[in-house]
Order: structure tokens, then C-alpha cells, then sequence
């Protein structure tokens, strides 16, 4: 009998508790969004001091693993892969897969918002809304390019500059590689560090329903349902457009490409996207994103380099959210838009998505640079900023899944993708 409860416990998986967080977390926030008064109590007390606090543990923990994770685990991956005619075959097809999933996502979000035409009738004047963005909103191929490039590799680690430590880490794991017979001792350290990273992962991980569940109480508990059906026809155009890149461009793409069931995907998969949704970071989800696609079959020397590069410059999600963005705020200034301008957000949203920091809400920063590029108002962002925590939720969860995805696809074209592992039935911790 002791031994039958004993199993149905353990049936509880870490996604089955996760997702019930999150539930959860909804649940109780609205509940206290309009059953407890607003005041001191529920807003200073509750809402951003109890669960504030203890989300941002549970956020914090994941954010200082994310640098020396992504940092070891390129550099033992680079290591591992032993020379740049292998690396540049993965880097190469990574890059692509990035860069065209995301014009995909963003002619997509355009041709959708043009047909639902969110905004339309709005009839507001420019100045109506207050809107400031800090630091520069002008964008430069010649200097998002030069930014890739550590001037020096210590801030980078230190200020978390993703991209920056991405390069640094190629160029520290292809060197200990070619002087391996020399560099022994720092190769075993490097590997030996890059599982002491996923150890704690592992361990913070279980305090993820925990963390799930006080940062989806504060979110709803501080916006509840009206501030979100205010916009309603803008956040139906933006998660209509995620969920057609999930289902026409990344489910047909994992198909075409790995002739493998893209719902067994989804299915195991579903946890990262999950934790994605939860803390609206792509950074924070590395960790586990890499020991999923672990699980699923793919050789961890692929998955160590693709997945925190997909994190900073794979974001289609964003890129979706700034197309349809764009339209609805044309409509609600009553600006009309060429086909000029829609080429100019095409590229210019492609290459603000390149660089950009895997945190919550970035998408906002980026896309007042999309705005300014065809001369619509910044001041429009003010009429999402209210809903823009649900929607960089969801489109986090698309970004991250994009990630995997692309890791699949070219983790097959290199023949490191296991498919008998992947066919297996998921394993619960």
C-alpha cells in the first residue's frame, strides 16, 4: 500500500508541478486582484512585497547561473567539437535557421495584423500618449555588428553582454582544442565546471514551481482582466501570429526537415516553454533548455552552442509582436504605411532582434528603433505597455522554441540527433 502511494507521488513530474504552479498562480492572483481591496495591504504588502520578493529569488537564482553556464558550456562544447570546419558548419546553419524563422515571423505578424487591422478606428493624435525610451534608439548595422566583438571579455562576463561572452567563449574553446596536448589540465577544468553548472541547475530547478507560482500571483494580481480586454483585438492579432509560427513554420520546418512527430515535440517540450512563459526570460530558460534537448536525443555539443545564441539573437516572438505593433499603431494615429515601409520593418526588426539581451520586456527598447525607422510615433508604446508582460510571456515561450527547433534541425543535418531517444516516453524527475 506504502509502496502504491509512493509511485503516485512520483508521478508528479517537475513540468506536471510546474504547470500546476502556473495555473495556480493565475488562479490566486485574480483572486486577489478582486476580492482583497486595493491598499497597502495587497499592493505593498502582498503584491510587490511578498511575491515580488520571493520571485525575484526564485529569478535572481536562475540569472546568476545563466553567465558561467553559457560562458562553459560553449567553451566545452567549442572543445568538444575540435576544430572550426565542424563549428562553422553548426554556426553557419544555426545562423540561417535563425535569421529566416525570423522573417518568417515577421512577415507573418504583417500580413496578419493587416487583416485583422487591430487599432483601426482608435482616432488618437500624436502627443496624446507619453512615452520615453532610455539610451539610444538609433540602430546601426555597422555597430550591432562591432558590439559583437568584446573589447573587454571581463565586463562582458560581468555586465552579462551575451553575445560578447557567446564570441569569447568560440575563441577559448577552439584554442584549448588546437593546444590540447598543452591545455589538459584547463580542458578538464573547463569540462569539469560546465557540469558543475548543470549540477546547480539541476538543483535550482526545483524550486521552479515555487518561483512560477509567486511570479504569475504578482502579475495577475496586479493587472487583472480589464486592462487586458481593453486591448483585446491587439493581443488577439499578437498570440494568433505566435501560435501560426509554432504550428505553420516551426512544427512544418521540424517535419520537413527530421521526418520525426513534431507533437512528441511539443509534448516533452512543453515544460521549457512553460518555464519560458513563466519568468518571460529566453537567458533564464538555457539551462533547462539544454538538459531538455539532452532528453530528447541531441548531442550536447550542439545544443551548448545553438541554444544561448538562440537566446540573444533568435527572437521571433518579438519580432511578431513589433509587426503587428507597427500596424496597430499606424491604424490608431491613422497613419497609413507603403510597401516601402513594410520592407523597412521587415529589415529593420531582423536586425534589431540580433543582440538583443534574453530579458523581460527588451522587446519594447527594440521596438521603438522599428517605430522611429518608418516615422511613426514612439509615444504609440504607451498604449501597450499595460499588456505587455502576457505577451512577452508568450512570445518568450515562441522565441525558446525557435531555439529548439533550430538545434533539432541542424543536430540531424550533422547526424547528432539520437531519434530513438527521442521517440522514448518522457522520463519525470
Amino acid at each position: 500500500m506504502d509502496k502504491g502511494r509512493k509511485e503516485n507521488k512520483q508521478r508528479l513530474g517537475l513540468s506536471q508541478r510546474i504547470f500546476l504552479s502556473l495555473v495556480l498562480g493565475v488562479v490566486v492572483g485574480m483572486l486577489i486582484h478582486y476580492f482583497i481591496p486595493a491598499g497597502h495591504f495587497r499592493d505593498d504588502i502582498l503584491i510587490e512585497g511578498v511575491f515580488y520578493t520571493i520571485g525575484q529569488i526564485f529569478i535572481r537564482l536562475m540569472q546568476m547561473l545563466v553567465v558561467p553556464l553559457v560562458f562553459f558550456s560553449i567553451a566545452d562544447g567549442c572543445r568538444s567539437l575540435g576544430d572550426t570546419d565542424t563549428l562553422g558548419k553548426v554556426g553557419v546553419r544555426i545562423v540561417v535557421f535563425y535569421l529566416f524563422t525570423t522573417l518568417l515571423a515577421i512577415v507573418v505578424a504583417l500580413l496578419l495584423a493587416n487583416i485583422i487591422n487591430p487599432g483601426k478606428g482608435m482616432n488618437i493624435n500624436v502627443g496624446d500618449n507619453k512615452f520615453e525610451v532610455e539610451g539610444s534608439t538609433e540602430i546601426s548595422l555597422s555597430e550591432t555588428i562591432l558590439n559583437f566583438i568584446p573589447t573587454n571579455p571581463i565586463e562582458a562576463l560581468a555586465s552579462g553582454n551575451m553575445i560578447q561572452i557567446i564570441i569569447f567563449a568560440v575563441i577559448c574553446g577552439l584554442l584549448i582544442a588546437y593546444m590540447e596536448d598543452r591545455m589538459t589540465t584547463l580542458g578538464n577544468i573547463v569540462t569539469e565546471m560546465n557540469e558543475l553548472m548543470m549540477g546547480m541547475t539541476m538543483w535550482v530547478m526545483k524550486l521552479a514551481p515555487i518561483g512560477v507560482f509567486f511570479l504569475l500571483t504578482r502579475t495577475f494580481a496586479s493587472l487583472g482582466y480589464e486592462v487586458i480586454l481593453s486591448m483585446i483585438s491587439y493581443m488577439a492579432t499578437v498570440l494568433t501570429g505566435l501560435i501560426l509560427q509554432l504550428i505553420i513554420v516551426y512544427l512544418l520546418l521540424l517535419a520537413i526537415f527530421t521526418r520525426v512527430n513534431p507533437f512528441n515535440f511539443l509534448k516533452k517540450f512543453f515544460p521549457v516553454m512553460t518555464f519560458a512563459f513563466s519568468t518571460a526570460s529566453s537567458s533564464a530558460t538555457v539551462p533547462l533548455h539544454i538538459k531538455t534537448l539532452d532528453e530528447m536525443g541531441i548531442d550536447r555539443k550542439i545544443s551548448s552552442f545553438t541554444v544561448p545564441l538562440g537566446s540573444t539573437i533568435n527572437m521571433d516572438g518579438t519580432a511578431i509582436m513589433q509587426g503587428v505593433a507597427v500596424v496597430f499603431i499606424a491604424n490608431a494615429y491613422k497613419i497609413d504605411l507603403s510597401i516601402t515601409d513594410f520592407l523597412t520593418v521587415i529589415l529593420t526588426a531582423t536586425i534589431a532582434s540580433v543582440g538583443t539581451a534574453g530579458i523581460p520586456s527588451v522587446g519594447l527598447v527594440t521596438l521603438s528603433m522599428v517605430l522611429q525607422s518608418v516615422g511613426l510615433p514612439v509615444e504609440g508604446i504607451a498604449m501597450i505597455m499595460g499588456i505587455d508582460r502576457i505577451l512577452d510571456m508568450s512570445r518568450t515561450a515562441i522565441n525558446v522554441t525557435g531555439d529548439a527547433v533550430g538545434t533539432i534541425v541542424v543536430a540531424n543535418s550533422l547526424k547528432a540527433f539520437d531519434k530513438k531517444k527521442y521517440k522514448e516516453k518522457i522520463q519525470e524527475n
